[in-house]
């Protein structure tokens, strides 16, 4: 017949007092304790460090990588938009490094969103972005074809075929690839976040651990007169070894963590918005003359776009709040004056533009005007497609800088992290060794 549960309970109590009422026993107890909590903190360490290991892997492999990538795909439909653009105004003048651009950009946004969508899940909120880019951008792609074949025979429908093509882009697309860089931006904060996060449960272990560990050492100096157990000194060294090397590891990792994403990440996301803003704003100003002045859309998206870039005109450039702005606010020192130059460079584009807009509307001189923004001579420095293209690439080359950045501060942390969490788990296991060994000792005595 089976002893129901309480009277088991009731058993295991029972013996457990009585083999607690000789000194012996409560060694044995004693012992038993501090080997499970040394085991449990060596244990409890590793499984934490481990897992901010795997977080910080995700930073420097999976995360980081997608965000760049999510605003690379971004940047290059906005430019292949602006390309297209600028070689439809061309028309028969078009250079072939314009046309180049224009379907590298298609090309490399098409495989950008194809490693994207091969390792994002299935049911990660990035599926959705990430499917409405690969429909619509072969759409884009042969609307802007046809509008440039119709151009090369003179028919006027391939202007209304571009703007529909840009109206795709903007309406579409560009959403799109927006929200696909938000969802990976919030996949980078979570991974960073617990990169970083601090192991409060193993230090509230380690000084459980230690907590008895002193207490064991101070009741058998109570009862025996002796200073030192070397057993018991060496589980207590090892405890607050395993704790130090947490710590120390911990804060290291943490701070170059921190530094990856204040010169790296953070940076790249506030320059990466103002590359945008830059080739919307070019966008803008090329399909303006695309429409022939025929309505003051684009006009309005030109001022729209640069009161972006430039922010609030009644505040100081360090407190603005425009994209340019902070990317000079956010860029790390080596990068610093790569984005100083991109924002003269978009001042002077900005009076160029003004110039060609005289031309236009005061001299009504259309083709001046178009000749002043958009030229076909790749030596053409005082046009406005020369400051627009000083901009681009003086904010390509901070952007190089700032990856370059993230790249040294963020990289090694996982192993870092790593080799603490077996340092840990060692540690654990030589404390509850040296514990069992050094009362093991003391029960030595009594036979």
């Amino acid at each position: 017949m089976k002893r129901p549960p309480t009277a088991v309970a009731t058993g295991v109590r029972a013996r457990l007092a009585q083999a607690t009422r000789t000194p012996p026993g409560r060694l044995r107890l004693a012992g038993v304790v501090l080997a499970v909590l040394a085991v449990a903190f060596g244990g409890l360490t590793a499984w934490q460090l481990e897992t901010r290991a795997q977080a910080a892997d995700r930073v420097v492999s999976y995360s980081q990588p997608l965000s760049r990538d999510a605003a690379e795909i971004h940047r290059n439909l906005a430019d292949a938009a602006t390309t297209a653009a600028s070689g439809f105004l061309l028309a028969g003048a078009e250079p072939d490094e314009v046309r180049s651009r224009y379907e590298q950009d298609v090309a490399t946004a098409a495989k950008l969103i194809a490693e994207a969508a091969a390792r994002t899940t299935a049911t990660s909120p990035a599926q959705g972005s990430l499917a409405r880019l690969n429909q619509q951008l072969p759409v884009y792609a042969g609307l802007v074809e046809t509008a440039r074949a119709d151009n090369r025979q003179g028919i006027p429908l391939g202007g209304a075929y571009l703007r529909y093509a840009s109206e795709q882009m903007q309406t579409v697309l560009l959403p799109a690839a927006a929200e696909l860089a938000a969802v990976e931006n919030r996949e980078l904060s979570d991974d960073y976040a617990e990169a970083r996060a601090v192991p409060w449960a193993a230090y509230g272990l380690a000084l459980v651990a230690l907590a008895a560990l002193l207490w064991v050492q101070l009741t058998l100096f109570r009862r025996t007169n002796r200073v030192f157990n070397i057993g018991l000194l060496g589980a207590t060294a090892a405890v607050l070894a395993g704790a130090l090397w947490l710590t120390v590891t911990g804060l290291a990792t943490s701070s170059a963590l921190q530094r990856s994403n204040r010169e790296g990440a953070a940076p790249l996301r506030a320059l990466n918005s103002a590359r945008v803003d830059v080739l919307t704003a070019r966008l803008a100003e090329n399909l303006h003359f695309v429409a022939r002045g025929s309505t003051t859309r684009y006009a309005d998206q030109w001022a729209k776009a640069t009161e972006h870039l430039a922010g609030a005109k009644d505040l100081p450039s360090d407190r603005s709040d425009g994209s340019l702005p902070q990317a000079v606010r956010l860029a790390p020192s080596a990068a610093v004056p790569s984005v100083v130059d991109a924002s003269k460079q978009f001042d002077e584009w900005r009076r160029r533009h003004d110039a060609a807009r005289n031309k236009e509307v005061g001299d009504a001189d259309y083709q001046g005007a178009l000749e002043a923004t958009v030229t076909a001579s790749t030596d053409s420095a005082t046009s406005a497609d020369a400051a627009f293209k000083a901009v681009d690439k003086a904010l390509a080359q901070a952007a190089d800088i700032e990856q370059d950045r993230f790249d040294q501060a963020a990289e090694g942390t996982g192993g870092d992290l790593r080799a603490a969490a077996v340092a840990a788990a060692l540690l654990g296991l030589v404390a509850a060794a040296a514990a069992l060994r050094g009362l093991g000792r003391r029960l030595a005595e009594y036979r």
